[in-house]
């Protein structure tokens, strides 16, 4: 996958399109992000008393955490005009590959 984690992206479809985020997970083998802040979903969860916790530890009720988007319906941003733009590997005199922002020619990583 091109999209790394920290990386700046732009969600181009979906019910969150046209918001920019950071990605906080990869999951390469389900091609999924998880972007910062975008996606949320709502998850019911139980009070837990966690072994030897205080009582401020056990959280519960409705909890928002971000939720899976797929890799397809999100842009990398470009780092000169922070716009979407596509990615493709080059690589470097010493043989080791990095990324390219296609729209202005610049280096990602």
């Amino acid at each position: 996958m091109k999209i790394h984690r920290d990386d700046q992206v732009m969600v181009i479809s979906g019910k969150d399109r046209g918001k920019i985020g950071k990605v906080t997970r990869v999951e390469p083998k389900k091609q999924r992000v998880f972007v910062e802040g975008l996606n949320l979903i709502k998850r019911h969860e139980r009070p837990r008393q966690v072994a030897g916790a205080t009582r401020a530890e056990t959280v519960g009720g409705v909890i928002e955490r971000p939720g899976p988007i797929h890799v397809s319906n999100v842009a990398l941003l470009d780092p000169k005009d922070r716009k979407p733009t596509r990615v493709s590997i080059d690589r470097g005199e010493d043989g080791r590959p990095f990324r390219v922002a296609r729209r202005s020619k610049s280096r990602l990583d």
